[in-house]
């Protein structure tokens, strides 16, 4: 049986981060074999183009065909082979991000991103994908005091809430895979919903 694949959404500073390694604990405290794994990266040909992605500025085309080669590489080298050994894999963004970022944010073909979706892995979607879903304004302020942005955190805050919007429609046209949280319930709450996900969809 294959194994379950779950991704973590939002804008940065949303609130994803700060519940992903506990909800990977939970798993595993579960008795589940869970992965976890982010993107841009979690190959190292893919670490080396999230160095590019994150810190060089580029044309939006190349940056849109260099987050699919290193998904393609995250994918053969990690991501399929996890879930054809029944094991788990939770990942920090996947395609979702972008056709939020690149697409909604940066003004991509909804078409190429399409395209490119149905070649690198139209075979394959996530399971769930819990989206944290946050006021632009106030991820800004948790970002500044989180760390030195990249050139994504950096953006302008119509840019996130563009970005906001992208996220929002992709939730809105496959709502059995997302699970949409808000990201200013408090960390315990949030947990709460989490858990009783794990327990209703999974049965683990």
């Amino acid at each position: 049986m294959r194994g379950r694949f779950v991704t973590f959404e939002g804008i940065d500073g949303a609130g994803k981060s700060t519940h992903l390694d506990w909800f990977v604990g939970t798993l595993r405290r579960r008795g589940l074999d869970v992965v976890q794994t982010r993107e841009p990266g979690g190959s190292p040909l893919a670490e080396s183009l999230r160095e590019l992605l994150l810190h060089r500025e580029m044309p939006i085309d190349t940056e849109l065909l260099l987050m699919f080669a290193a998904r393609r590489d995250h994918l053969d080298r990690l991501i399929r082979p996890t879930l054809a050994d029944g094991r788990w894999v939770v990942c920090d963004r996947f395609t979702d991000s972008t056709y939020a970022y690149q697409g909604a944010g940066r003004g991509a073909s909804s078409e190429r991103i399409e395209w490119l979706e149905a070649w690198i892995h139209g075979d394959l979607q996530p399971d769930r994908t819990y989206l944290f879903d946050l006021d632009p304004a106030l991820a800004a302020r948790r970002r500044s005091s989180a760390r030195a942005p990249d050139r994504f955190e950096a953006e302008e805050l119509a840019f996130f809430e563009r970005v906001r919007a992208g996220y929002r429609l992709r939730a809105q046209a496959d709502p059995e895979r997302f699970v949409v949280l808000d990201g200013e319930r408090p960390i315990p709450e949030i947990r709460v919903i989490l858990e009783q996900d794990i327990a209703t969809i999974w049965n683990t």
